[in-house]
């Protein structure tokens, strides 16, 4: 009887062990897991700074900076206002005297669907 007690004490003894054993082993498992994602996750930021670097290298290479694009298009519209400017001052004048000729020379006369009876 002795020696069954043992055996069951034996079995015991182990399966604790085994027990043991898979809990280490799931925790070894979960630090692993979150060791890789920590990893993953400052890999992911290094290159999305990376990227942003080279885009913006990449803007002020290709574009300027903005506030020298915002400049050229102020100065492109001084220009085109300008230019505007200029074609009024010089079509003005032909303009109201042609409009004042229409308003002046009104030669009356009876519409064609017009009916004396």
């Amino acid at each position: 009887m002795a020696s069954q007690t043992q055996g069951i004490q034996q079995l015991l003894a182990a399966e604790k062990k085994a027990a043991e054993k898979v809990a280490e082993a799931r925790k070894r498992k979960a630090r692993r897991l979150k060791q890789a994602k920590d990893e993953a996750t400052e890999e992911i930021e290094k290159f999305r700074q990376e990227r942003e670097r080279s885009f913006k290298e990449f803007e002020a290479k290709h574009m300027g900076s903005r506030e020298g694009v915002a400049a050229k298009i102020d100065a492109d519209t001084r220009v085109k206002l300008s230019d505007m400017e200029g074609a009024i001052r010089t079509r003005k004048e032909p303009v109201i005297q042609e409009v004042l000729q229409f308003v002046y020379n009104i030669s009356p006369e009876v519409h064609k669907n017009y009916n004396r009876k």
